[in-house]
């Protein structure tokens, strides 16, 4: 094996994002009006900040209508229960989302939980990871369900092969072993005090890490073939780079997304399209 195939998340997303700003032209045209997703953001993050522009930007280049809710930091919790609920009984909102982290004297759980099942475009209410993990998925969190469709464009097949998720979070670790279940793989889940990570790691066809650790694991780790797909998100002196070394990996793996440019914009595309989905419309 000469040359590891680089799974291109941007690239994957900007298709994506072509066919769904035809369903939504089509959708609008037949409903009247445009599917809508609300973002609320609590304070200044510069982070956040960031992210929710980007995600102004993919909402319009959809053809998706957004509304952007910004609160001062010293916003109240049932302040932010009572914008979420408004934001609820609206008909021109699809889909509600609280930017996080918010600021530490309000409980994220809480406001998440305060968001109709039926318009959580994140899938992270109670509601739709029960329904995730009964098998009956309403939509599925953004991050994993992004990394299950850069497999499907690049035709790699995840049925009987032996999966590795590293992370436990409700965000990526657990519904990313859940999607994988339901995809027919074999499914171990691994994290931070897992004994022995790497003995692990060599075992699996394919690794998803997430576990929020800067170059955590290098070529050691993966056995030749490995496809990986690595979550992690860290700005460092030359930039943004992951959970993995991939610099390490190449003529190695079989498969990987890079960092920057690989699983994070999928996970703004797969917001738009569960976004979509919550109006009724149809992927």
């Amino acid at each position: 094996m000469t040359n590891t195939l680089i799974l291109d998340g941007k690239a994957v997303a900007q298709a994506r994002r072509a066919i769904l700003r035809e369903k939504v032209a089509e959708f609008t045209k037949t409903k009247g009006r445009a599917p809508g997703l609300a973002v609320v953001i609590v304070g200044h993050d510069p982070a956040s900040q960031i992210y929710v522009k980007n995600k102004i930007k993919a909402c319009a280049e959809a053809g998706i209508e957004s509304f952007h809710l910004e609160k001062p930091a010293t916003l109240t919790q049932a302040d932010l229960h009572k914008a979420i609920d408004e934001l609820n009984a609206r008909t021109d909102v699809d889909g509600i989302l609280v930017q996080l982290p918010l600021p530490k004297h309000l409980n994220e759980t809480e406001a998440l939980e305060r968001i109709r099942g039926e318009k959580d475009p994140d899938g992270l209410t109670s509601a739709n990871l029960g329904l995730l993990f009964s098998g009956r998925t309403r939509v599925a969190p953004c991050t994993p369900f992004g990394v299950m469709k850069i497999f499907e464009h690049y035709k790699i097949d995840v049925a009987g092969k032996n999966a590795v998720v590293i992370g436990r979070s409700n965000i990526v670790g657990k519904p990313m072993a859940q999607l994988l279940l339901q995809a027919n793989a074999t499914v171990t889940m691994a994290h931070s005090k897992t004994h022995d990570l790497e003995a692990v790691t060599r075992e699996a066809d394919i690794v998803v890490v997430a576990v929020g650790q800067r170059h955590l694991l290098g070529k050691s780790a993966f056995k030749k073939g490995v496809v990986i797909a690595d979550v992690g998100m860290h700005r460092g002196e030359k930039g943004l780079c992951g959970d993995v070394r991939l610099d390490e990996l190449h003529g190695w793996a079989q498969a990987m997304t890079p960092v920057p440019g690989g699983v994070g914009p999928m996970t703004i595309q797969m917001l738009l399209e569960n976004t979509f989905r919550l109006a009724g419309g149809k992927i």
